[in-house]
């Protein structure tokens, strides 16, 4: 079996791998903690906390997905808040984990609702045995418009209650930003100005997965009704990767902990590729349970065998540099496709598309069920390669557009849909 050095360590915090719970309905308890730090996670991000005088009182049903055609769901729907045990439960919870795991990471969530509240709760997880304290700054289905992420979309709040915990507390300090903005790069710089030592990032989406066509109401029904909450899984994750890349662009020596649609290894390593140091996991685990970490550390391992390289933290942030402006990219040359027609089965189905939604390059042969591309039509998008079921077109030939003088690269630009 490949054993590497999965270990990383994050605003001074040592971790074993970079895999950790994130605060949410999967470490709501120390029973769930414990049975994830049994498992092999990395660390935890307990359910986040709140005041005292923050009653919580959830909704039921509180759950919806997003499914599409036979596969399993590509997007969940969570209507539920913070933690709901009380105060004193959640904080003995934290401190038996961390007397049962006290070389496990036990990362303690906090929300509150004006600064005295910050600052207590900051003191009290930190007096319960926490490594580390995440603001929540974002979660979307709060009923209070002092708690979440209106919080988040408003830098002056963020470093405000920054600043609060850190009167409360010297641990490291991460604050969890919401996607639900168009530049998260200010939120941030006030929370690192504010004395925050790292980012989490993101937060669930706003978001109405489903209308009920004969209720005529949102999913999940409660008494007739629905709301807007928020939107998690592995359709969130080209947007986390988005928010991540800019982060790094904006402040590129803030530390990120990466969240949003991390299903399998190869997501792993996407995050970490794109800049993130530590992950952040609910929705798999709510799929597919606490072992699914066991693949992914498996994955990861065999990754970092295939790179030539020992320690996980030597592919942090690799990706950044290749991810430009739009305006910056080489538009001298274009790729068209190329047909393996030995697997091609003649559906047809790159012809209908590339004619339907693209620029009618492909003719098809009704005889012998076989398509041919047109290079005077074909502008190189290779929509027909992303729609092919058996994955029989690539990258072909690589030609200049007329008038350029640049100098395309000799090698095909990697598509993972070749066969």
């Amino acid at each position: 079996m490949i054993k590497k050095d999965l270990s990383i360590d994050f605003c001074g915090v040592h971790f074993e791998n970079p895999f950790c719970l994130s605060s949410s309905p999967v470490g709501n308890c120390y029973e769930m903690c414990k049975k994830a730090y049994e498992t092999g996670w990395g660390g935890i991000v307990f359910k986040t906390i709140g005041p005292k005088s923050f009653v919580v009182d959830e909704v039921s049903p509180r759950f919806d997905i997003l499914n599409k055609e036979s596969t399993d769901f590509v997007g969940f729907k969570n209507m539920e808040q913070i933690a709901e045990h009380p105060l004193e439960e959640n904080l003995a919870d934290i401190k038996r984990l961390k007397e049962e795991f006290p070389d496990q990471v036990l990362i303690a969530s906090i929300m509150g609702t004006n600064e005295q509240d910050w600052e207590e709760l900051a003191r009290l997880v930190t007096e319960a045995g926490a490594d580390m304290i995440e603001t929540n700054f974002s979660c979307p289905q709060m009923t209070s418009h002092a708690m979440g992420s209106d919080v988040g979309t408003n830098p002056e709040l963020c470093a405000k209650y920054v600043r609060a915990c850190k009167r409360g507390s010297s641990l490291p300090l991460i604050a969890k930003m919401t996607p639900n903005i168009t530049d998260m790069v200010p939120c941030a710089k006030a929370c690192k100005e504010a004395g925050a030592d790292a980012i989490s990032a993101i937060n669930t989406i706003k978001s109405i997965t489903d209308i009920d066509l004969e209720r005529k109401t949102a999913m999940p029904i409660i008494n007739g009704k629905s709301s807007i909450s928020g939107y998690s899984g592995k359709a969130v994750k080209p947007v986390a990767l988005r928010f991540i890349q800019q982060l790094r662009d904006g402040i590129p020596d803030l530390p990120i902990s990466g969240i949003g649609g991390i299903e399998t290894w190869e997501d792993a390593a996407e995050f970490i590729l794109c800049g993130a140091t530590t992950l952040q996991v609910t929705t798999a685990i709510m799929q597919y349970g606490y072992r699914i970490v066991e693949d992914m550390k498996n994955g990861l391992m065999h990754y970092m065998e295939e790179q030539g390289v020992d320690h996980l933290s030597d592919l942090v942030g690799l990706a950044n540099k290749n991810i430009i402006p739009a305006e910056a990219l080489d538009r001298d040359y274009k790729v068209y496709p190329e047909f393996n027609l030995d697997a091609c089965i003649g559906c047809g189905r790159c012809y209908v598309s590339c004619f339907d939604g693209a620029h009618q390059a492909i003719s098809f042969d009704s005889e012998t069920r076989k398509p041919t591309c047109d290079h005077e039509k074909c502008v190189g998008c290779h929509l027909c390669s992303l729609v092919c079921p058996v994955h029989a077109i690539g990258m072909g030939e690589i030609v200049l557009k007329e008038g350029r003088s640049g100098q395309p690269s000799d090698k095909h630009p990697f598509n993972k849909h070749w066969l």
